[in-house]
């Protein structure tokens, strides 16, 4: 790990929307495996943006509340301009624990994308969480004809400049199935890496319905 950071400029992409209570922490967290974060405030109404004192943070704001995929693209385009390396992602919301970061940017040599595989041990992730994950990820395989380990999952590293071929299109959660479907077209990489969720009263922002949706609208026509 001291190797890369030596050699490259990592960054961190955290979008959020509310997370007061967790984004402080997420990001002191996250600051000891990158060189800075972008924070992506996609129209938070709870002052989340201004719980951020933090040095090498980059703060930009939406002024209404897009969507995850939007707020990722918004991000994915500063990490461009500011020539980074190492791109990662991870949710703001503490579900994802910063001490995976070496373990997924260790494999970047070898890939473009890689993944953190939850579905290793699923122990701790809610029924219907587990059900939706295993369906998109087999879906997602046979769309792609590459064998998606956990297509849902937001914790991810990408070599930066892969990035333009990777922008969603999609402003929600989709997204993120957009991006794997573009990476498989390009012939991108995609490799994965164990690590474990920290869930909690799992009130996620993701409306059920309108994800649904939005995933088939992206595994038919994307």
């Amino acid at each position: 790990m001291n190797y890369l950071l030596n050699k490259n400029k990592i960054c961190a992409v955290i979008p959020f929307f509310n997370e007061i209570r967790s984004l402080s922490d997420v990001v002191k967290k996250t600051l000891n495996y990158v060189d800075v974060i972008i924070l992506v405030n996609d129209g938070s109404t709870d002052g989340s943006e201004n719980s951020v004192n933090e040095r090498r943070t980059v703060l930009i704001n939406h002024k209404k509340n897009f969507g995850k995929g939007k707020a990722l693209k918004t991000g994915f385009l500063k990490s461009l301009e500011l020539k980074c390396n190492v791109t990662v992602t991870l949710d703001a919301d503490g579900q994802h624990d910063p001490k995976f970061i070496p373990e997924l940017i260790e494999k970047i040599p070898e890939y473009d994308l890689v993944i953190g595989n939850r579905l290793a041990d699923m122990s701790s992730m809610p029924l219907n969480r587990r059900f939706s994950n295993k369906l998109t990820s087999k879906l997602l395989s046979l769309k792609t004809g590459v064998k998606i380990l956990d297509s849902q999952s937001g914790y991810r590293v990408y070599k930066t400049g892969k990035l333009m071929e990777l922008l969603p299109q999609s402003n929600g959660f989709e997204a993120e199935s957009e991006i794997l479907i573009k990476a498989a077209r390009n012939k991108l990489n995609i490799g994965f890496s164990n690590i474990s969720t920290i869930y909690g009263n799992d009130n996620s922002k993701m409306k059920s319905i309108q994800a649904i949706l939005g995933f088939i609208k992206v595994l038919l026509f994307s």
